[in-house]
Parts: structure tokens; sequence; C-alpha cells
């Protein structure tokens, strides 16, 4: 049955995972949606803010286990615009940071239908913000690079080794399960003493956090849980985090037993 309601999209940052972290803008299109189409990381409380009258789909895609295709995600978003009216697109993080959002406007407005973009608190910053690490300071570094691990056909990008041989903070996202080759190619370019983060379930309850340098990451490695989503921090920033110097500190002692 279609609805009387005209037919409408909106995308919506849902922030870096806390509830608290949507934006308030987010959160008023998400109560006032007749649809919610929600991705993997969109945390449970923030689902449970929204009445129990709202249909919601979970789309979500996490360690190469998709619900939906792209193509079924965007058949989805306009199928239901038509049958029930206000359909929100809500993505973890902010929608146009490897969130595929520009695919997805462009298969919505083929039909017709309107769409706004309501931008998210990206993980990008926001995660390690959280925990005290800043993506440029003075006299450290002046610039940040983001960028995902492997492109489409597993291969590292261009853009890993790049950055590598510059001086910028290093953002890796979707890189947890190959961090072991990411520390390789960075260690080609980079000191040893080069200092890494890494945050899983960033900003959530259970967030874990692990630091150190990348000549020596075998003990990290044994405790990953390479299932869980996180964000890999390389550079000299990571330094400013209040353990950092507690870590090197244990290191260095333990290294003469």
């Amino acid at each position: 049955m279609k609805s009387s309601k005209k037919a409408k999209v909106t995308l919506v940052g849902a922030g870096p995972g806390a509830k608290d972290l949507i934006t308030l803008k987010g959160l008023k299109a998400i109560q006032n949606a007749d649809v919610i189409l929600y991705d993997a990381l969109v945390s449970d409380e923030l689902l449970s803010e929204i009445d129990d009258s709202i249909l919601k789909i979970y789309v979500g895609k996490r360690c190469g286990q998709h619900s939906f295709t792209q193509d079924e995600i965007n058949t989805l978003i306009v199928e239901n615009a038509f049958q029930y009216g206000h359909v929100v697109r809500l993505k973890g993080g902010d929608p146009f940071v490897f969130g595929r959002a520009n695919e997805e406007i462009n298969h919505v407005e083929s039909f017709g239908i309107a769409v706004t973009v309501i931008p998210g608190i990206s993980s990008v910053i926001a995660v390690p913000g959280s925990q005290g690490i800043p993506m440029t300071q003075r006299g450290i570094s002046s610039s940040f690079w983001v960028m995902t691990a492997t492109k489409k056909d597993g291969s590292f990008s261009k853009d890993l080794k790049y950055a590598s041989q510059s001086a910028t903070t290093m953002v890796i996202l979707m890189g947890i399960r190959k961090f072991k080759e990411i520390i390789e190619e960075v260690s080609k370019y980079r000191s040893g003493l080069t200092p890494f983060a890494i945050i899983q379930n960033g900003t959530l309850k259970n967030e874990s956090f692990s630091i150190g340098c990348i000549s020596d990451v075998s003990g990290v490695i044994k405790t990953l849980d390479v299932s869980a989503p996180g964000i890999i921090v390389i550079g000299d920033v990571v330094a400013e985090h209040p353990s950092f110097f507690e870590e090197e500190v244990q290191r260095v002692l333990y290294s003469n037993f």
C-alpha cells in the first residue's frame, strides 16, 4: 500500500558510537522518520531512543558479512520512501567519510525523491580525540591523512605508502584485520620509535585502547579482537596520550631482565 505522505530521504550521520554524540538535528530527524535503514556501527543505545512505531531495517556490513548489497540498499531506500514516506538512512560517523553517501543520493534522486544530508561527528577525529590524541599539534604534525587500509581487490592503497613517507598523522579505518601488514609497510619509511594507537568500539562502554611503537607490535597483536571495529592512529601525536610514556617505561624495564 502506497503512503499518502510525500517520499523523502534524509541521510543522517549517527556519530562515532555513543548515543549522545549524534547531533540535535540528526536526533530530530530519526525521531520524525517513518522508516530507518541503519548500519552496523549504529549503537543499540541510540536505536532504543527511537519510538517502537518507527520501522527499523538493519542493512549493515561487518567483517565481510553483508546483510544487503549496496544495490539492494539503494533499492530499499527508494521502495520504502514511496511506500511509507520519510526514510532516514542512518550511518555511523559521517555519511561522506567512506559511507557511500553519493551512491545512495544519486540513486534516490534519479527517482525524483528529495534528499537531505545531516552531517555526523566523524569517528576519524572524535575517537582519537576522546582519548586525548590530537590530529595536529604545533611543532609535531601540521596535517592528518585519513585512509582505508585496502582497496576493493584487497591490495594496499598507495595512500598508505605516500602517507608513511611523510610526517603526517595517519588515521586508518577498517584496518584492524591487517594491522600487522600495515605496520610492516609503515616501518619501511618511518622510525621504529614512531608511536601508534588502536582504539576499538570508540566512545562506547566497551571501548578498548592499545598503544605502543611500530618496532614492537607483537603484544598488541596477541590481544587484538579482529571482529571489533577500530581505528589505527600512527604518528608522533600519539605520544601525547598519558599512557604512552608509562608503556615505554615498562617496556624498557622488562627488556632488561
